[in-house]
């Protein structure tokens, strides 16, 4: 009696499934911190200027950049510009080395 039995074909399809629904799943939402959020924290807690309350982080709390100089705007690249400019400066520099050797 213990034994699990996979069920017919036809017990299934007798069974009418249209009006049960699946209970949705229950997920427990955590809020993400800005990033004005950790600043503020950084600077309020002593305990994130430690690691491992043996590594003394304070001296790179002061200079960590604020978010606002580490944004960037989105640039587009143009394969063709970029490899151009890439190609310029390498054979600059073998000119350079060149010349410096003949010297």
């Amino acid at each position: 009696a213990d034994i699990p039995v996979i069920p017919d074909l036809e017990d299934v399809q007798e069974e009418d499934m249209a009006m049960q629904v699946a209970a949705p799943p229950s997920v427990q939402v955590n809020r993400v911190l800005t990033y004005h959020d950790l600043d503020k924290d950084l600077l309020k807690y002593a305990a994130f200027q430690t690691l491992d309350w043996e590594v003394d982080l304070k001296l790179l709390t002061k200079v960590l950049s604020p978010e606002h100089e580490l944004q960037e705007d989105d640039v587009i690249w143009d394969w063709d510009h970029l490899f151009t400019e890439v190609s310029s400066e390498l054979v600059t520099e073998w000119d350079l080395g060149q010349l410096e050797r003949e010297d």
